[in-house]
């Protein structure tokens, strides 16, 4: 069994074949999915998504792209929202220096607020890190997450060592995606070869970074199994412990239950 631990099922791109995107990932043992909320409007949908399939799970955010009008204000909808039974993180949160669609000090602000409700709640985090690799490091550091048992996950990791080992050493966790399995990912290859096999997750990030041999079309969860199957090779394991491995790793960090609910 496999866990997707990072895809957003509530993109339009699904409205067409949703379930059968969960079936196609069902039938290749890919049994539980998260799909993280970008801003407050589709933290509902994420939710809805959760109540109406087994196996699927919600995180709760205000993604850095989403977060120009950021007030303080919105923290009681997300702790509201982050209440319910089947929010597993708070996230999508952190910071993406690539599109600099929100002000950097705006982008600080929300995601410091972000990681203090994190803590509060108790729930891991789920961090996107575009091009902001010192700011993202320094923000966590100074977090009341940093150190705890399950404090989140670098999701789509996509640098290198010297920014894997900080982020391990605060305790967090490293998410795979479909560049692993791209030609010119010698930096992320390294990172997943040395980094603790007890630290690693397993996604899609669909629609988006599809794996090869789908580089260019539309990811879905199903392909997370090429992520694995790459991860087994880099690591000198076979696939089936691979999958046992992120699987337990994803139940230990997001608090999953051992089968799908």
């Amino acid at each position: 069994m496999l866990v997707d631990t990072h895809c957003h099922l509530d993109f339009v791109r699904f409205n067409d074949d949703r379930a059968q995107v969960i079936d196609r990932a069902a039938a290749v043992g890919v049994t539980r999915l998260i799909v993280p909320a970008l801003d407050l409007e589709n933290g509902p949908q994420v939710l809805a998504l959760a109540e109406q399939y087994p196996g699927v799970y919600a995180a709760i955010g205000v993604h850095p792209n989403s977060a120009a009008g950021w007030q303080d204000g919105w923290l009681a909808e997300l702790r509201r929202l982050a209440a319910h039974k089947k929010v597993v993180a708070i996230g999508e949160i952190g910071l993406d220096y690539y599109w600099d669609d929100t002000p950097r000090p705006v982008q600080h602000h929300a995601l410091r607020r972000q990681l203090a409700l994190a803590a509060e709640l108790n729930l891991p985090a789920i961090i996107h890190n575009r091009n902001a690799d010192a700011d993202v490091l320094r923000l966590l550091a100074e977090s009341s997450l940093a150190g705890r048992p399950r404090p989140g996950v670098l999701h789509s990791f996509s640098t290198n060592w010297a920014v894997a080992e900080q982020a391990l050493a605060m305790g967090f966790y490293l998410g795979f995606t479909g560049p692993l399995t791209y030609k010119k990912a010698d930096e992320l290859r390294d990172v997943a070869q040395r980094a603790p096999l007890d630290r690693l997750l397993i996604e899609t990030d669909a629609p988006f970074l599809a794996p090869h041999p789908h580089r260019g079309k539309r990811n879905e969860p199903a392909f997370v199994t090429l992520v694995a199957e790459k991860l087994a090779e880099l690591r000198g394991l076979p696939p089936a412990e691979i999958a046992r491995r992120t699987t337990a790793n994803a139940v230990r960090l997001f608090n999953l239950p051992e089968a799908a609910a």
